[in-house]
């Protein structure tokens, strides 16, 4: 993941919560998730996602999100403009192996004549996501992902921002970990198994509980199996039926 011919990338460099100790411990994509907020606000930025690129399928930014911090109504009503697929994001990214800067109007489409341009600039710019700078990188399988952060600061010096990509280098490379080892099993249900079986209860689908989270709906279904399994149940409906009768929701 790391570039060996960009010499402005400090390989000893690793803020305090980018310890060895600290990465090699994350399993979970709930734990990276942890680790994001703290660098986005060590770097003064409120917002952050992971994100696949869309495609013809799954053009919106929720069935493409991995993990994120955006607020599940900003997703919502950013989806409900049909942008992403079109966004400068998206196309500029995908065109170069620098970081990409931008306004409120990253996020929206390029073509200042497109209806749906200055909606989309002004909801992320509502919500704070009024300066965005973003990366992007390949797995190890050469897919090819966007890591955003967005925030109201000013833009970041070239020496912070190789530092702010390092430091998103090291993290991808936990949350592409994810990928392979799943969610090790805990004696009992983990907050997040909780917070799935809660909403579930309340009558969220897997979709909608990613988007709550800030997780991939992967993830959600991958804390309801285990969590099904320590409560004994056969099934999800069981589950929740469960942990309600034990009042763990």
């Amino acid at each position: 993941m790391r570039d060996p011919d960009n010499p402005s990338v400090r390989p000893g460099w690793s803020p305090e919560f980018l310890t060895e100790a600290a990465l090699g411990s994350v399993q979970t994509e709930y734990e990276v998730l942890q680790l994001m907020r703290r660098c986005a606000d060590h770097f003064g930025f409120s917002h952050f996602l992971v994100t696949r690129f869309p495609d013809a399928e799954r053009p919106r930014l929720s069935a493409r999100l991995l993990v994120s911090n955006w607020p599940a109504e900003l997703v919502r009503q950013y989806d409900a403009l049909e942008v992403f697929h079109r966004s400068r994001l998206v196309t500029e990214v995908a065109q170069t192996k620098q970081p990409v800067r931008g306004d409120a109007r990253l996020l929206a489409p390029k073509d200042p004549g497109d209806a749906a341009a200055a909606a989309a600039a002004k909801l992320t710019e509502q919500h704070g996501l009024a300066a965005s700078l973003a990366f992007l990188l390949h797995s190890t399988g050469a897919e090819p992902f966007i890591v955003l952060f967005s925030g109201r600061q000013a833009a970041l010096d070239h020496d912070d921002t190789a530092r702010l990509y390092f430091a998103a280098v090291q993290l991808f490379e936990c949350l592409e970990q994810t990928f392979a080892t799943g969610t090790v099993a805990r004696e009992k249900l983990s907050g997040r198994e909780i917070e799935c079986l809660r909403w579930a209860a309340a009558g969220k689908s897997s979709d909608e509980i990613a988007i709550i989270l800030g997780i991939s709906p992967y993830t959600v279904s991958s804390y309801f199996k285990t969590a099904t399994r320590k409560l004994g149940a056969v099934n999800r409906m069981q589950a929740i039926a469960s942990a309600m009768r034990m009042k763990l929701i």
